[in-house]
């Protein structure tokens, strides 16, 4: 049997190649890298991935760290013991109070988070005289709605006046700064904007329009361009009006905090509050002027920010880049984010198609995961927001399905070698073959190895007569039944069969795989021996067959011998077979040609003390002593394998001379 020759054909008609086919594999890398890549762009078209971004993102903003406290700013707070205090919010008379005794330690801007559209007596007056200041900013609400819109106090210009809404994600969180919105009465600025504007007037900073494109806004040498809805891990978000994504300075208080009473009773540093921007808003919980924020992680209640303390990111983040201290966010274009998205794809099915072995594989697909979320997050900390997710998923699709195919594909392969090898050879052996493919299409061949294995010799007694009495054509046909069955005995018994000689085989146990114990070794030298029964029984059974059809019966003599053999491939490039070479196997030969009228029964088993030391009992023997064998100068210890321990000697029939 040439079963290496065939397993090495096999093998090069189905994999083609010591390595993969290079054109097969470009070929399913590029088509499986765009179909993942075309996917995934199509689940963020439908809005399925931005939730798995802004996750992302949040995660990243928290990892950040928290920059210093924004020693430009003061909020006054207004917080559950000045609601106690005020009883719910202040009257005009209070907030008038507030506004005097701030002004008379010379901030730059006061901004007023607070509502005040119509009187709250006492105070009215007072209040709308401290209000003309012109470092006072107010606020109105511009809604989506005339019936949600809450105007200015009257009689105060519009320079004076900033909207306070706020943009809104999907998922209830605060992560963009909305500059410039308008409704039915015109354009207005935010009021992060009017106050950063008002403090950066004293600075010489004046706004206006980019050298690039007039319509955006410039503040310093920062340019501020105008969020589009697919903007970093956005996907056709609202980006109507003038938005900036916010960055958050940190999660805790931004700037230093004094509460409403503080201000009444005097009881602050005069220095936090001149030349600074003061904002006036509420903290208290039980106001609900309160929102999620990417530090809200599972967007707990407790976890939400102050509006007011909102605006001061905001007025932070835009004093910063007018200033050169912080820059703002930027973003990829859509073409170089699917560019991304595709490079990893590429990737990842690279890694999937030359990697086979599961654990790199693995520990490689966890790398590259790494690498986009560290690449991410690098980018991130340098104030650009790339998608994460989207990579990530192209990524991981791109690699299982080049795994599936490449598992389906062996899984095929696999199917035929071992259909085919199995004809000649037990599952188990085929599917050792099958594991040490590689090193077989690496070489060729399979290198020599030794180890201790268990040959069985088999012959057909007076083969040679039988023959003269039949035609040559019904010969074969008896022949092969005969063969068919010995073979299938050798199968089951766990054995390959090696070659055929004529009317005999070598079948060998023990390869090729490695026996390294005793108890390896002796297992394969008793499955010899069973397989030799096993032989008897089947040619007792053809015989009756061949009686009933009036062909010759037939007697067998079986030679089973266990010591060290080399194995490995024997032959040239065209002519290969799988070897067996050493003095065990002529041994083996010898003990099956050896006294050859002596045959007791149709199956004769002879075997050698170097196998009877690995029976351990399980075996009924009889000693015929020390007998010399041809090409042999030591005599050779003997014993005929009558049946299993414990059974009866029935199965050899009549002793033939």
């Amino acid at each position: 049997m040439r079963l290496i020759r065939l397993y090495q054909r096999l093998v090069e008609r189905i994999e083609g190649a010591h390595l993969p086919r290079i054109p097969e594999a470009l070929s399913a890398i590029a088509m499986t890298s765009l179909a993942a890549t075309s996917l995934i762009l199509g689940l963020k078209q439908l809005s399925k991935v931005e939730s798995l971004e802004l996750m992302a993102y949040d995660r990243m903003m928290q990892m950040r760290g928290d920059a210093p406290l924004d020693e430009r700013l003061l909020i006054v707070g207004i917080n559950e013991r000045d609601i106690e205090t005020q009883r719910v919010t202040p009257p005009d008379q209070i907030l008038a109070g507030v506004l005097r005794t701030l002004q008379q330690h010379h901030p730059r801007v006061i901004g007023l988070d607070l509502h005040r559209n119509a009187p709250q007596p006492p105070g009215w007056d007072d209040l709308l005289a401290q209000m003309q200041a012109e470092n006072v900013v107010v606020i109105t609400k511009l809604g989506d709605t005339v019936e949600n819109t809450i105007p200015p106090p009257p009689t105060l210009p519009p320079d004076q006046v900033g909207f306070n809404d706020l943009p809104i994600d999907p998922d209830g969180a605060v992560r963009r700064s909305l500059l410039l919105g308008s409704n039915q009465d015109g354009v207005f600025y935010s009021f992060a904007l009017r106050l950063a504007l008002r403090y950066l007037a004293d600075e010489g900073i004046q706004p206006q329009g980019s050298a690039a494109n007039p319509e955006y806004l410039q503040l310093g040498e920062s340019v501020f361009v105008p969020l589009e809805p697919n903007a970093g891990g956005y996907h056709r978000i609202d980006s109507g009006g003038y938005q900036i994504l916010l960055d958050y300075r940190r999660n805790e208080a931004i700037a230093p905090h004094i509460s409403l009473t503080d201000v009444l009773e005097n009881r602050f540093d005069p220095d936090l509050v001149t030349d600074r921007i003061v904002l006036i808003g509420t903290t208290a919980t039980s106001l609900k002027d309160l929102f999620f924020t990417p530090y809200s992680m599972g967007q707990q209640d407790g976890q939400k920010m102050a509006g007011v303390e909102i605006h001061a990111q905001m007025v932070s983040q835009i004093l910063d880049a007018a200033q050169g201290s912080r820059p703002l966010f930027w973003f990829w274009p859509l073409w170089l984010e699917i560019f991304w998205m595709w490079i990893w794809a590429v990737g990842g099915g690279t890694m999937a198609w030359f990697v086979r072995r599961p654990l790199v594989l693995g520990l490689g697909s966890v790398a590259l995961l790494i690498g986009v979320s560290g690449i991410g997050y690098g980018v991130f900390l340098h104030h650009g927001w790339i998608p994460i997710i989207a990579p990530a998923l192209t990524l991981g699709l791109s690699t299982g399905t080049i795994i599936m195919y490449r598992a389906q594909q062996a899984q095929q392969q696999q199917k035929m070698v071992m259909t085919l090898l199995g004809q000649s050879t037990s599952p188990e052996i085929a599917e050792a073959l099958w594991e040490s493919r590689d090193r077989l299409l690496r070489s060729g061949k399979l290198p020599g190895q030794r180890l201790i294995a268990t040959m069985l010799f088999s012959d057909i007694r007076e083969f040679s007569t039988l023959a003269e009495k039949l035609p040559p054509e019904d010969l074969l046909d008896w022949l092969n039944e005969y063969l068919d069955e010995m073979v299938g005995a050798v199968k089951e018994h766990r054995g390959i069969v090696n070659k055929f000689t004529g009317d005999g085989l070598l079948a060998v146990f023990g390869v090729p795989v490695p026996r390294t114990t005793p108890e390896e070794i002796a297992h394969d030298a008793q499955q010899a021996v069973r397989c030799a029964l096993a032989m008897g029984d089947r040619l007792a059974q053809l015989n009756q067959d061949w009686t009933r059809r009036g062909l010759a019966n037939a007697r067998m003599r079986v030679g089973i011998f266990t010591g060290p053999v080399v194995v490995g491939s024997l032959g040239g490039q065209d002519r290969l077979e799988y070897g067996v070479i050493g003095d065990s196997v002529n041994t083996a030969a010898r003990l099956e040609s050896c006294l050859k009228t002596r045959q007791p029964g149709i199956c004769r088993i002879l075997i050698a003390h170097e196998t009877l030391e690995h029976l351990h009992n399980q075996f009924q023997v009889e000693s015929w002593g020390d007998v010399e064998l041809k090409g042999k100068e030591l005599l050779a210890d003997v014993y005929r394998v009558i049946g299993p321990a414990g059974g009866d000697d029935s199965a050899d029939g009549d002793a033939v001379p």
